[in-house]
């Protein structure tokens, strides 16, 4: 078996040391244009050098998303961008979807490696060998496949073209992203990257109109085959998809011959970012370090658990299209858990955190540290950054020295959470 990678989500700076220090193998990221993810935080010219060779010196890759569906006018910026991530930046590869972004990058930068994003919605041996005759190496099947296609893929394409796959995050109710939603209700075009979800929101049942019967939604050449419109005091949700999660098949997509684990969330916070990184790392290493004996750790559970999510589902892996595997009945999300600071290091005995949301003294908390678990603890003691004891932490991204009833050892870049509690008004942290 090929070393398995972890692709992890680097939405900004942040997230990229994050996932770095978490266990990820590459990260994807984005400049400030080309990228399908404008809403995420992103990365300057500056910040993106910076970043690449912050993960250079890990030894984890960097692929430079820039796989938006580009119009005419995007492509008087696309020759230097090109030329930028090429040579400047130095990316480990670019990722890209559309044929002209495509063609430019093999004139401009011909030994700049380029794989092929979901976007291009490649979902046979022959679209795979279409890319590879190009010159492309690697790529992005579409969300729509099962494991026993992607099985038969890999027997039919050479070797050294590497196919990759997201394992765990949002999913799409449309094909492989391709969607209009956006561009209809709000003007955010979602094939440049600045998609508002509309699938995530609330739909009513209007009975007065005519396409709406008996509380179901019905294509009037199809009557027999209703999609039933349920509705709660916040609205319906038809077009809303499960995320995906594949913590509990890592083998079966190894077997199926799956070479990246690209996990989903670039616009989601650094706590999400560490957290499936790790659980994902973790279940890869122990697959690979003894097959037979291989089982699944609870504590994977434990923390995607944690994360803000939708309704855990398999995808397409192994539901057909047609039995609506995305279709989630809410909106709404799973326990998660409220981030309350981030240890910076320690000093006197003492941690010092970077305030993510208030925190009480006595509070019981949770720990997420790089490598190992930790169990809960109590916060004995709060200080201010002039070594003031306080009762709780008011003020956003303070700093604030903690003393915890423990003796594990927390190191930089461990996120401290609390449970989720909806009584004290404070929003989750992704």
């Amino acid at each position: 078996m090929n070393k398995i990678e972890i692709l992890s989500p680097a939405g900004d700076p942040e997230k990229l040391k994050v996932a770095v220090a978490y266990g990820a193998d590459a990260v994807y990221m984005s400049g400030k244009t080309f990228g399908l993810r404008t809403f995420s935080g992103n990365f300057t010219r500056e910040e993106m050098k910076e970043g690449i060779a912050y993960a250079h010196a890990h030894n984890v890759k960097c692929y430079v998303t820039m796989n938006i569906m580009a119009h005419e006018a995007d492509l008087k910026l696309l020759d230097e961008e090109i030329l930028f991530v090429a040579n400047e930046a130095k990316a480990d590869a670019v990722i890209v979807s559309d044929a002209g972004i495509f063609r430019r990058v093999r004139k401009l930068a011909p030994d700049l490696e380029i794989h092929i994003s979901t976007q291009a919605s490649v979902t046979n041996s022959e679209g795979c060998l279409f890319w590879y005759e190009q010159g492309a190496r690697r790529v992005v099947l579409a969300r729509e496949l099962s494991l026993e296609q992607i099985t038969e893929i890999r027997s039919k394409i050479p070797s050294d073209m590497t196919i990759e796959c997201f394992v765990h995050g949002a999913m799409c109710v449309s094909y492989s992203g391709r969607c209009l939603l956006s561009n209809y209700y709000t003007g955010r075009n979602s094939n440049k990257g600045a998609c508002a979800q509309p699938c995530r929101w609330g739909y009513y049942v209007d009975n007065q109109e005519n396409q709406i019967t008996n509380s179901y939604i019905v294509e009037e050449k199809r009557l027999e085959d209703k999609l039933p419109v349920e509705e709660d005091s916040h609205g319906t949700y038809i077009f809303n998809s499960k995320d995906i999660s594949m913590i509990d098949h890592v083998p079966e997509l190894i077997r199926a011959g799956v070479d990246s684990f690209k996990l989903e969330g670039r616009i989601k916070g650094a706590y999400y970012a560490a957290v499936v990184t790790k659980a994902y790392r973790e279940a890869v290493d122990a697959f690979m370090a003894d097959p037979e004996h291989y089982s699944i750790d609870e504590n994977w559970h434990e923390i995607l658990d944690k994360i803000v999510h939708r309704d855990y589902a398999t995808g397409f892996f192994y539901d057909d299209p047609g039995k609506n595997a995305q279709i989630v009945e809410n909106r709404s999300y799973n326990k998660p858990a409220y981030v309350v600071g981030v240890i910076e290091g320690s000093e006197n005995g003492l941690y010092k955190v970077s305030q993510r949301n208030k925190v009480f003294k006595g509070d019981v908390v949770n720990a997420l540290i790089p490598k190992g678990y930790v169990d809960v603890f109590k916060i004995e003691e709060l200080y201010d950054e002039e070594m003031n004891p306080i009762e709780s932490t008011p003020h956003s991204k303070m700093t604030y020295f903690m003393k915890i009833s423990s003796d594990a050892v927390l190191p930089p870049m461990s996120f401290i959470s609390r449970d989720g509690d909806k009584d004290n008004g404070i929003k989750p942290q992704m």
